[in-house]
């Protein structure tokens, strides 16, 4: 029974312990150090930070929604007039061919 006692021992590996012992150290320390006041403090700015933020590009993204669809209207009318001034110009072309057509 002693022997196989030892023999678990050896087959420990040292360095997956030292990160076990570690992270169990480093986890209560954290919890510790998350519990105090200090570190609500500063979670909290934190947060109320991200939040100011947040709204700042939700600000700046309406107003650059509301540019695009002002731009999406001015080039939809500029397209629209230069498709009405190619059809006037394709019409007039047309009936002067015809005029020239009937004429001969």
């Amino acid at each position: 029974m002693l022997k196989k006692c030892l023999d678990c021992v050896k087959n420990i590996k040292l360095d997956k312990v030292a990160v076990f012992a570690g992270g169990v150290l480093f986890g209560t320390a954290g919890l510790k150090v998350l519990g105090s006041k200090d570190a609500k403090k500063v979670y909290t700015q934190g947060t109320a930070a991200v939040l100011r933020a947040k709204d700042c590009v939700m600000k700046t993204t309406n107003v650059v929604q509301e540019n695009a669809e002002d731009i999406l209207a001015e080039a939809k009318q500029i397209n629209e007039k230069r498709y009405e001034k190619e059809n006037s110009v394709e019409e007039a072309e047309e009936a002067e061919e015809t005029t020239e057509a009937t004429e001969a």
